[in-house]
């Protein structure tokens, strides 16, 4: 099993001035590092993190998977995603933020049961908010009706 983390260069060190979104982007890099810290506890082969720019030619360093849009009929690698591959080869890609910063704290969470040491990420309030609110399908259909 192996997971790729694709971010934005300029993101990550705040140069686009988007606080929360650098904010969110360090935060997941901070959940990917203290994962590869980790990766045998959780059976993973590799953890790759890769930071791109704009002058990147957009091939992934280890999954071959790379998201896209289209804006003003043009082809837009997407600057963000992660990429799971699990046993079986399948790939899962996931490009909404916080799609991401759940898996990746579920992956820190899931560590955090199998170690004696402290493993936790210290979150920005914007993350924290993020997994607080991301609706992970627990509940199922109807869950708050009596």
């Amino acid at each position: 099993m192996r997971i790729e983390l694709r971010v934005c260069q300029h993101c990550l060190e705040g140069d686009h001035g988007n606080e929360r979104r650098t904010e969110v982007i360090n935060d997941m890099v901070a959940c990917a590092e203290r994962i590869r810290e980790h990766k045998d506890v959780i059976d993973l082969e590799e953890v790759v993190i890769r930071k791109v720019t704009e002058t990147d030619p957009g091939k992934p360093e280890s999954l071959p998977v790379v998201s896209a849009t289209i804006q003003d009929d043009q082809i837009v690698l997407n600057d963000l995603q992660l990429v799971t591959e699990g046993p079986d080869g399948n790939m899962l890609i996931y490009v909404d933020p916080q799609d991401i910063m759940t898996v990746l704290a579920g992956n820190v969470d899931e560590i955090s049961k199998a170690v004696h040491e402290d493993v936790t990420v210290d979150l920005s309030s914007t993350s924290a908010e993020m997994i607080s609110e991301a609706d992970l399908g627990a509940r199922g259909p109807n869950a708050d009706e009596p």
